[in-house]
């Protein structure tokens, strides 16, 4: 048996954040370095109306159709008559990798704001993924650039954060990538030219949706190849940073593992044409496989099964019925846009643990995973209490909220502001529950009052309304928890790390890995997943 030892990054971790107080990054005395390298240019504000304005295509696909489908089509054509073989434009595999015996891979989610929340990941990359025990490649799943695409906010927004990073970033978009029509993405992941802008659909619908969808629609900025040679030669200009992928959904054979990257557009699912891909890509391959998704299948411990649109007859209906087919091989499932950390091992009921991920939390604002259940309570989906993880910790979001809000609706006076202490009591018990370090107690009931206005407040929110959420709830101070993931295989081993960054100089310095999970494969084939996430057992 081929393994991976006991700590595949080369060093030893710092504890997560289910230890102490101190070791989630409250009270961090000295913030990192990470300040220093986001860009000097005023932080996104998404209060203004331009951003708000420039995401409107969410809002217009809704009310007139939505073209997404076409347009990704018309794409794909376009490629079709690029002039490089290289391409396997019938199946969509990279195959660079696919010789390697080992492989290990950085998976960022929802990185793309360009300001400190995105840069504070940035020193913790370099150490878990960068240097001699480093990563061969990334992947960013779901929403590469806020907030509307555009190749020239990939400056800023991708190239300048990961120009220290001396792997292939690969990528699948997110909805806001499809708000210029995907010529930034394609630009920029799939070497498309974007001077003759994206192409022109008619898109669904009769002619008077058409209409009105084509004068509220909008376009694409102007853009030129020279302009994204010369951001690429600014920022990442080493050969062994180049990449190009043979479109918008694709797999990467990563050694031991195939990566099955999928485009779930503007509003999640997928045509019958993707959907006929992956099932191609999923059954014709023997190696186990990585679902990677803009849109979770799971996540707030609800299902969405990412369905097929149109399919055809015999074909499937959605995407989780293929990846929970024992003869498609897929060990997880991790899908971006909500900007936390979840961590659902599904038991299948035929002796398989397929391991659902969100993990969006690389450079967006923080949604809330204090509004998560008690896992033993929800009936419809078989996860343990005992088997989920999130990040950050339920309490610590409650604490982190609170303050939040208590900048808005209290001016910073304290009115609604909670300690870690009292939040992470208050959650365990709301959801009947041990808490996840310290002891219980109790909490004085204005405080519980409080956390029960907090409960009822927004706290994530879907696009274009999420635009306010980032504003309200995105800071730039200690501790900001972000995370990614990073991938390590082997033909007999897989193990997904889920490492933190809090804006502590301490955990740039030793980052900490605030959830492990193995997979080993027996004799038989079969492969089991076991938790070696350290600390208290319960969430």
């Amino acid at each position: 048996m081929t393994g991976l030892g006991s700590e595949p990054w080369g060093f030893t971790a710092a504890p997560p954040s289910r230890t102490t107080e101190h070791d989630a990054g409250w009270g961090v005395e000295t913030p990192g370095r990470y300040l220093d390298l986001v860009p000097t240019r005023r932080r996104l504000n998404w209060l203004s109306p331009v951003p708000l304005w420039m995401s409107r295509n969410d809002r217009v696909a809704g009310w007139f159709g939505d073209p997404t489908d076409e347009v990704r089509t018309a794409w794909l054509e376009r490629m079709s008559t690029h002039p490089d073989p290289a391409r396997d434009l019938d199946t969509r595999v990279v195959d660079r990798f696919a010789g390697r015996d080992r492989i290990s891979v950085a998976l960022l989610g929802d990185p793309g704001e360009g300001d400190a929340s995105q840069y504070v990941v940035v020193p913790v990359l370099e150490t878990v993924a960068g240097g001699g025990h480093g990563c061969d490649l990334a992947v960013v799943v779901s929403d590469v650039i806020y907030p509307a695409g555009g190749v020239d906010t990939y400056a800023d927004h991708h190239h300048r954060a990961y120009r220290d990073y001396r792997a292939p970033i690969y990528g699948l978009p997110g909805n806001h990538d499809w708000y210029d029509d995907l010529l930034g993405f394609m630009a920029v992941f799939c070497g498309q030219p974007p001077d003759g802008g994206p192409p022109t659909v008619a898109g669904p619908g009769p002619g008077w949706r058409r209409a009105l969808r084509r004068l509220t629609w909008r376009r694409a900025p102007r853009a030129s190849q020279t302009d994204v040679d010369a951001i690429r030669r600014e920022y990442r200009p080493h050969p062994d940073q180049q990449a190009t992928q043979p479109g918008p959904y694709c797999a990467v054979d990563a050694g031991p593992v195939r990566l099955v990257l999928i485009d779930t557009g503007l509003h999640g699912g997928i045509d019958a044409d993707q959907a006929d891909w992956l099932r191609r890509v999923s059954y014709e391959d023997s190696r186990p496989k990585i679902l990677l998704t803009g849109k979770p299948l799971l996540t707030y411990a609800r299902y969405q099964r990412c369905e097929v649109r149109d399919p055809r007859p015999g074909g499937p209906r959605s995407v989780d019925e293929i990846v929970t087919d024992p003869a498609a091989r897929y060990l997880a499932v991790i899908g971006g846009d909500d900007h936390n950390y979840q961590r659902y091992p599904v038991d299948l009921g035929d002796g398989r643990t397929l391991l659902y991920l969100v993990a969006g939390g690389s450079g967006a604002y923080m949604s809330a995973t204090h509004t998560i259940p008690n896992l033993d309570t929800v009936p419809d989906v078989d996860v343990a209490e005992e088997g989920f993880r999130c990040y950050p910790l339920r309490g610590d979001s409650l604490a982190y909220y609170s303050h939040r809000y208590d900048r808005i609706l209290g001016l910073g006076r304290g009115l609604f502001a909670l300690t870690p202490v009292e939040a992470t009591r208050l959650v365990a018990k709301r959801l009947g529950m041990t808490p996840p370090r310290g002891r219980a107690g109790t909490v004085s009931w204005i405080k519980e009052r409080i956390a029960d206005v907090i409960y009822r407040l927004p706290t994530r929110g879907s696009a274009p309304g999420h635009n306010l959420m980032s504003v309200l709830f995105d800071g730039d101070n200690p501790p900001l928890f972000k995370s990614f993931l990073r991938l390590d295989a082997t033909a007999d081993e897989v193990v997904l790390s889920l490492w933190s960054a809090t804006g502590s100089r301490e955990h740039e310095q030793r980052p900490a890995a605030e959830d492990v999970m193995r997979a080993r494969r027996d004799s038989d084939g079969r492969w089991t997943w076991t938790s070696e996430t350290p600390g208290r057992a319960t969430p």
